[in-house]
């Protein structure tokens, strides 16, 4: 008789939200089915819609850069869910500060918000009963943070890596050869194995990408 197969402790839902295909990231404890957001950038009919079909209750949201697409709505659900934010790091500030004027630049809805917790390099951060260490990965922006779950090999990275590409560091405060440090000194040593959700397109494997990007792999960085 086939056993049943044991339910994983830690589940992760994709929301693509915004004109920008953001990848909102639902995650949660199935133990508790305690859960937080990862950058509720917009469309937050689609968010309180995966509240009601999953069953989670939403404890916080967590915040991986300050960019509009990432963060835009996240102090208007916070509000809304009575729920505190955690993230970034404080060096992405200045961009938090200037959503309401991206949001009038861009068209997408955002409002200036207040983390409850600024995130640093080495914190941990409880989702239910489970816990994600928060690796500061500077680059794309000054204060990116990702967030690793390593019992499921599963990272949240945001706008550091995709699937064949990397995230750009032409923003103010970005920086080409911390982004190139911060995926080959902190992503790459979390295992080939880790599966990571990025912040825009199809999920991958630190594996695959150092065997085939083309802008960190193995060969392209020798």
């Amino acid at each position: 008789m086939t056993q049943p197969t044991a339910e994983p402790a830690f589940k992760v839902a994709i929301i693509p939200v915004t004109p920008l295909q953001q990848n909102c990231t639902l995650v949660w404890c199935t133990k508790t089915m305690k859960g937080a957001f990862i950058d509720a950038g917009g469309d937050l009919e689609k968010l309180r819609k995966a509240i009601e079909v999953t069953g989670v209750t939403i404890e916080k949201l967590l915040v991986t850069h300050g960019h509009l697409d990432h963060c835009g709505s996240v102090g208007i659900l916070a509000r809304e869910l009575g729920v505190p934010i955690e993230g970034p790091h404080e060096a992405d500030r200045f961009w938090i500060a200037k959503l309401d004027e991206d949001s009038q630049r861009w068209g997408i809805p955002a409002e200036v918000f207040e983390p409850n917790r600024w995130l640093h390099d080495g914190d941990k951060v409880a989702v239910g009963e489970v816990e994600l260490d928060v690796i500061h990965c500077p680059g794309h922006t000054p204060g990116h943070v990702i967030f690793h779950h390593a019992p499921s090999q599963v990272a949240i990275v945001g706008d550091v890596l995709f699937q064949g590409s990397i995230g750009r560091t032409d923003f103010p405060m970005g920086n080409h050869q911390d982004l190139i440090d911060s995926i080959t000194q902190k992503l790459w040593p979390l295992g080939n194995d880790v599966t990571f959700v990025p912040g825009h397109g199809p999920n991958s494997t630190f594996g695959r990408e150092r065997q085939t990007n083309a802008y960190v792999s193995d060969y392209a960085l020798s």
